[in-house]
């Protein structure tokens, strides 16, 4: 079976590869290529060089959309994984209606990122119609409504990565810990945060690379407003394509510099949580 299995593997996984080569690598490597040209369509692109990279970083839109989805990412991944670890602390307990809750906490996961923008903008707008604002009258509110969103979005989901991770610590460990004196607080530090880090790692390079590519839930929220200052870099690299004629190629320099940021921050993340959890 397994002489079977080597010697026509490469017949079963060519479509796979074909299709993966045709809608991925092939857009990609064009895109990147496109990146140093001047162009509309595909066939009329002129090379140029560095000439959009240069034009990106003297963009001062892209350079605030750089910031602002920075600090963006920074606030939600720090209370996501917070408050999702400690909801999965409270349901692996001894909880009456634990599994309702799971469900309850997890179903925002499953709406649509447009919807779930609409939604938030009338409930956000609702409460700050009462103080003669909206969520496009200042950039803070914008930014702290997008905040609000992604983590009500997101805590369900991460919660039940960390569920999944906390019940695998063995109870004999917790047990013998309890026996030897050790408080909650050491029996945490000590064991669970420890045993867990698989869930962590899993945790932070999905809330991480969803808060770097957040595009719906932005438009939908705040479309950027006011004057572009809640413009995270997706919409941004999107407004930069479609919204500047002859800014092609430059929306496409930013569309790689975005690529390659976020592959550089995820594959860190990866290897300082990875390194931690050999050590454990």
């Amino acid at each position: 079976m397994q002489k079977m299995i080597k010697k026509y593997f490469a017949l079963f996984a060519l479509p796979t590869l074909i299709a993966f080569a045709v809608a991925f690598v092939v857009p990609f490597v064009l895109g990147v290529y496109l990146s140093f040209t001047e162009f509309t369509t595909v066939t009329d692109a002129r090379w140029i060089g560095l000439g959009n990279y240069l034009k990106a970083f003297q963009d001062r839109d892209f350079l605030n959309a750089l910031w602002f989805t920075a600090k963006f990412t920074i606030v939600s991944v720090v209370l996501i994984n917070v408050f999702a670890f400690l909801l999965a602390l409270l349901l692996t307990k001894k909880v009456l209606g634990k599994n309702v809750f799971r469900t309850v906490f997890f179903m925002p996961n499953l709406i649509g990122g447009i919807v779930l923008g609409y939604i938030w903008q009338l409930i956000i707008n609702g409460v700050l119609y009462q103080f003669d604002v909206t969520l496009t009258s200042n950039a803070n509110y914008g930014f702290w409504g997008l905040v609000i969103l992604m983590n009500w979005q997101l805590i369900g989901y991460m919660m039940i990565i960390y569920i999944a991770g906390i019940q695998n610590v063995p109870k004999e460990q917790l047990e013998a810990a309890k026996i030897d004196g050790a408080t909650n607080g050491t029996i945490l530090r000590k064991i669970i945060l420890p045993l867990v880090m698989p869930s962590i790692t899993i945790c932070l390079f999905l809330s991480i690379s969803n808060s770097f590519k957040l595009f719906d839930q932005n438009l939908a929220l705040t479309a950027g407003a006011p004057s572009r200052q809640t413009a995270m870099l997706a919409l941004d690299i999107f407004n930069t394509f479609y919204s500047k004629a002859g800014f092609e190629g430059v929306g496409q320099a930013k569309a790689v510099m975005f690529f390659v940021m976020v592959a550089l921050i995820v594959v860190v993340q990866l290897a300082i949580t990875r390194r931690r959890e050999i050590e454990n």
